[in-house]
């Protein structure tokens, strides 16, 4: 049975926000100033305004957080295929942010 409401209330520890909030800025370096990409840009600009905000839990709307966990998800994705086909130094460099990636997540957004 699905669930009527969910909760959009995070707490990250000081290593999850540092690693969203560079994500974040990333992904809007990324899109830049396109207007395809407006939906996307407002949602990271506003995840980072409450991750900087200081406070210990982030409420997230419901499409920040679909659009967080989906570009989560296919940067977990991603890593995961490029390590598949790299040699032993970059699958060794890639793994720990892949296990980064991969722990918020199952922690944070697998639903």
């Amino acid at each position: 049975m699905k669930k009527l409401f969910s909760n959009y209330n995070f707490e990250f520890d000081k290593n999850e926000k540092k690693l969203i909030t560079s994500f974040c800025k990333q992904a809007l370096k990324q899109m830049g100033n396109d207007n395809q990409y407006f939906g996307e840009a407002k949602a990271f600009n506003s995840i980072l305004e409450k991750l900087n905000s200081g406070t210990e839990s982030i409420k997230l709307t419901k499409d920040e957080k679909i659009r967080l966990t989906n570009n989560i998800k296919q940067n977990v994705d991603y890593l995961k295929k490029q390590m598949e086909k790299s040699w032993f130094l970059k699958k060794w460099l890639m793994r720990s942010l892949y296990n980064q990636y991969t722990d918020i997540y199952e922690k944070h957004f697998k639903g």
